[in-house]
Order: structure tokens, then C-alpha cells, then sequence
């Protein structure tokens, strides 16, 4: 095995994020099933070490109450509903869940903006407009990652269950479900992730006009800054 590199920074990533394949292969590496292996006193090292920040409890409840009547609401609506149209109501709940959970759980940085850099890493200071950029990118990815896990499952599912093989092993019913979200979230976790690229990019027209005076004042040359979209 050949000698590590000394010079990694575990603040980027290892691929070129301008293209679809480096961020794939990222998200890959991020969303390894084979962490499940690790124990947990690794796991908490690793966290230690790459841990920026943390999730705040106000937050994390209002999110979580937000996503279970989200659910709760949609499935009372489709209980007079053909059972195939009931199957998708978990990727309704989810969708619509992700759209209240991911500004809830990053409201601090809708109030005063995520770090925004030129493209030599300067920070130039701090975007609310950039935060809303970058939350709407994550949600997108989030619902178009729910799409394979829970719209596929469901049509075979349903197909399957008309078939004599499973009407005789009913108890087959659940752990197949389950492994077929599970295969579907294998793909669908590191390929929707790396939908748009990690350190996002806008124009400093479409910034707030104080922080765009600002930048002009530091570095007129500056026409594009980057930002962190989160995940």
C-alpha cells in the first residue's frame, strides 16, 4: 500500500465537486453502508473529528412535530382511496416533511445567513440570500432521494402481492419491503446528494445589497462567491 498523503484536508472533499461524477463518488464514499461495521467508539472519533457544528434541540423538535402531522394529515386523507394510491403516502409525508424539516432545522441561518468566500477560500461575510439558494438545493435532493426508495418499492409491492408465491408467505411481506427501500436508498443517498455541488456558487448581483457593498468595497473584482449548501 502506498504512503497516505499528508497534505488532506477533511474540510473538502477528495473529488472535483464541479462535476456530477466527483460529487457521486463523494456521496458514495459519505453514505458507505460498511460504516454499519464500525463500532461505536470509531464512530464517535470520526465524528469528533469532522464535527462542525450542531443541530439545535428547538429545532430538532419543531421538525420532527412538523413531519409527523405532515404524515399523519395526509394519511387520513387517502383512507377512502384505492390501497396502490395509499401505498405513495409515505413519499407525500416525506416530500412534504423535508420542505417544513430542513428550513426548521437551519432557521439560525435563514435569520443571519450562511459564510459566503471568494473563490480562493476569503470569506467575504455572511448571506441570508445564499442560505435560502442552498436550503432549496437540499430539499430538492432530499425529495428526489425519497423518490426511488418509495415509489418503486410500492408498484412492486403491489404486484406482488397479488401473486400466489407471497399470498402464501405473507410474512414475506415486510423484510422484502424493506430490503427493497434499503437497495433503492443504497443508489439513490449519494446520487441525489451530489445533484448540486457542495460548495455552491452566486452572483454577487443577486446578494443583499449592504453585503454587495461591502464586497465591492474589499475586492471589486469579485463577481461570483461560493458557499457551503449544507446536506
Amino acid at each position: 500500500m502506498g504512503e497516505l498523503p499528508l497534505d488532506i484536508n477533511i474540510q473538502e472533499p477528495r473529488w472535483d465537486q464541479s462535476t456530477f461524477l466527483g460529487r457521486a463518488r463523494h456521496f458514495f464514499t459519505v453514505t458507505d453502508p460498511r460504516n454499519l461495521l464500525l463500532s461505536g467508539a470509531q464512530l464517535e472519533a470520526s465524528r469528533n473529528i469532522v464535527q462542525n457544528y450542531r443541530q439545535l434541540g428547538t429545532a430538532y423538535v419543531s421538525a420532527t412535530t412538523g413531519a409527523v402531522a405532515t404524515a399523519l394529515g395526509l394519511k387520513s386523507l387517502t383512507k377512502h382511496l384505492p390501497p396502490l394510491v395509499g401505498r405513495f403516502v409515505p413519499f407525500a409525508a416525506v416530500a412534504a416533511a423535508n420542505c417544513i424539516n430542513i428550513p426548521l432545522m437551519r432557521q439560525r441561518e435563514l435569520q443571519v445567513g450562511i459564510p459566503v468566500a471568494d473563490e480562493a477560500g476569503q470569506r467575504l461575510g455572511y448571506s441570508v440570500t445564499a442560505a435560502k439558494q442552498g436550503i432549496f438545493q437540499v430539499v430538492i435532493s432530499r425529495i428526489c432521494m425519497a423518490i426511488p426508495a418509495m415509489a418503486i418499492p410500492p408498484l412492486i409491492m403491489d404486484t406482488l402481492e397479488k401473486k400466489d408465491f407471497l399470498k402464501r408467505r405473507p410474512w414475506l411481506g415486510a423484510p422484502l419491503q424493506v430490503g427493497l427501500v434499503g437497495f433503492c436508498l443504497v443508489f439513490a443517498t449519494p446520487l441525489c446528494c451530489a445533484l448540486f455541488p457542495q460548495k455552491s456558487s452566486i452572483h454577487i448581483s443577486n446578494l443583499e445589497p449592504e453585503l454587495r457593498a461591502q464586497i465591492h468595497e474589499q475586492n471589486p473584482s469579485v463577481e461570483v462567491v461560493y458557499y457551503n449548501k449544507g446536506l
